[in-house]
């Protein structure tokens, strides 16, 4: 087995369980799927993998899944999250004919955590901090919805808030240049596994490629090391990909979430 698959078969077995999800605040099961439901009206649905079944199968899989969240008026949203290297006949076209649309493909990053944690020069005046405070949190969130090209929206703040009140070892970390955040991201250590995902990532167009986002990854894996974390993971844009490949972690797959709206 390639260290590539050493990662993917440990974030198979590690990762896609109850961990992937946990502020959920309702999960139910349909065969193998796990239809989760998130504060501020959002569904999510993943699965460890689905046994082999067949397109029929899976396209019954997508309509009830569908039906269940319809018969919420709550929720507004619903993510899909498939992953490129499991066996899924038939279910891409199936989301699509159910009114899903296909986001941006990602690529599952997965390295060991002390790679990352080589100290990186700043720009002059860029100074990183982990942030606790609603003030801030609320500024970290609007930076992040405008890089990723969204209306700043109070709800996306307040789910960070509600989970920051969980002190479920979630870390907030910030670049910031004369009291402004230019670049954001989060650390999320998963109990009972050798894991933690770094998420969230965002830097202001005008202070990319001047290693800010560098550093930040770093600061998350120095605090995921002293967690006892040994491996890193993350669903990375082509921005960030090649950033973490230069540091040792490897492209294992990918991942396309596809997304309904009401």
């Amino acid at each position: 087995m390639t260290l590539s698959e050493e990662f993917l078969t440990a974030y198979d077995r590690q990762l896609r369980t109850d961990a992937e999800t946990p502020s959920a605040i309702a999960v139910e099961h349909l065969g193998p799927l796990r239809l989760v439901t998130f504060a501020g009206g959002r569904g999510f649905v993943t699965y460890q993998d689905l046994g082999g079944a067949s397109a029929q199968t899976i396209a019954q899989w997508v309509a009830e899944a569908l039906a269940f969240y319809r018969s919420d008026p709550a929720i507004v949203r619903v993510e899909w999250k498939t992953r490129g290297h499991d066996y899924a006949p038939g279910l891409r076209e199936t989301l699509l004919a159910n009114g899903f649309e296909a986001d941006e493909t990602e690529s599952i990053m997965i390295g060991p955590a002390g790679a990352l944690t080589a100290d990186v020069r700043l720009p002059p005046g860029i100074s990183l901090r982990r942030i606790t405070e609603e003030p801030d949190i609320r500024a970290m969130s609007a930076m992040q919805d405008e890089v990723f090209g969204d209306a700043v929206s109070a709800g996306n703040a307040e789910a960070i808030l509600r989970r920051a009140a969980l002190d479920d070892g979630m870390e907030l970390w910030v670049a910031e240049h004369e009291g402004s955040i230019v670049s954001a991201g989060r650390l999320e250590p998963v109990p009972g596994t050798e894991f933690a995902g770094i998420w969230g990532g965002a830097t202001r167009a005008g202070w990319r490629g001047q290693g800010i986002y560098r550093a930040l990854t770093a600061a998350r894996a120095r605090a995921a090391v002293t967690l006892g974390k040994t491996l890193i993971h993350s669903d990375s844009t082509e921005y960030s990909r090649p950033i973490l490949e230069r540091y040792g972690l490897l492209r294992v797959s990918t991942t396309t979430p596809y997304y309904w709206r009401r």
